[in-house]
């Protein structure tokens, strides 16, 4: 069974709820990252930890969520291996698991409606990367990311 890190701040705690219960009922297994209320918190403790649970191999992949999903995806791809995709549409979603591999997906609780964030999570979570030219690019990014000079080669 997929394992799937789940991680918000306090303007997505309603959203990150109904995902859970949507994974649960698709039978993944998830993991609670937080928060647990729609008390103010920080988004990069969220992004942060869910990166560094997908990262260290303790869940498969993840999903953060704040108001935009964009400083929840900053954050998760401050963490070595992560390739954070803040997605608000289904071909976003499919193309960042097809051609960049993305292991955790970000959503914007005030961008997109919950059956449509949804969507987007069965469109991510059925995706898959196509190898090929992408492997090249993934490469280089990872070489980068270990502090390689020549990465681009």
């Amino acid at each position: 069974m997929e394992v799937i890190a789940l991680g918000c701040d306090h303007a997505a705690y309603g959203l990150k709820e109904n995902i859970k219960e949507y994974l649960t009922g698709l039978g993944y297994e998830v993991r609670d990252y937080g928060t647990d209320s729609a008390k103010s918190v920080d988004y990069p403790d969220y992004g942060i930890v869910v990166g560094e649970a997908v990262s260290r191999g303790a869940c498969d992949r993840g999903i953060v969520i704040c108001g935009t999903g964009i400083g929840i995806s900053i954050s998760a791809n401050k963490v070595k291996g992560i390739r954070a995709a803040a997605c608000s549409d289904l071909f976003s979603a499919r193309l960042s698991r097809e051609h960049n591999d993305s292991n955790v997906l970000a959503l914007g609780a005030r961008i997109v409606a919950p059956e449509y964030a949804r969507s987007i999570v069965k469109e991510w979570l059925d995706a898959s990367f196509e190898g090929g030219k992408h492997v090249r690019r993934i490469l280089k990014i990872a070489r980068y990311e270990s502090g390689d000079p020549d990465w681009k080669q």
